[in-house]
């Protein structure tokens, strides 16, 4: 089975399994999953997606500076070994 095919089969099933859960998400009185709705609810939710915003570009920073030096250690692995 291909890549893209793997990734479509995903896709597909994360979408079935949200249309699944949909309906408990619009439950009566604003008591869902989560229980009711509140202020003190709403405002950890934010902080919890400002922290994202700041975690995660620091990961990926981190994650691309560990990939940029293997890059450079290979490319000059490869230039001593095909010097002329």
């Amino acid at each position: 089975m291909s890549l893209v095919r793997r990734i479509g089969l995903a896709l597909t099933a994360l979408s079935v399994a949200a249309l699944v859960a949909a309906p408990a998400a619009f439950a009566a009185g604003g008591v869902g999953l989560g229980g009711r709705t509140t202020d003190k609810s709403i405002t950890f939710f934010c902080f919890g997606v400002i922290a994202l915003f700041m975690v995660l570009p620091i990961v990926l920073s981190l994650i691309q500076a560990r990939l940029e030096g293997r890059k450079e250690r290979v490319r000059e692995q490869m230039e001593r070994v095909h010097r002329p």
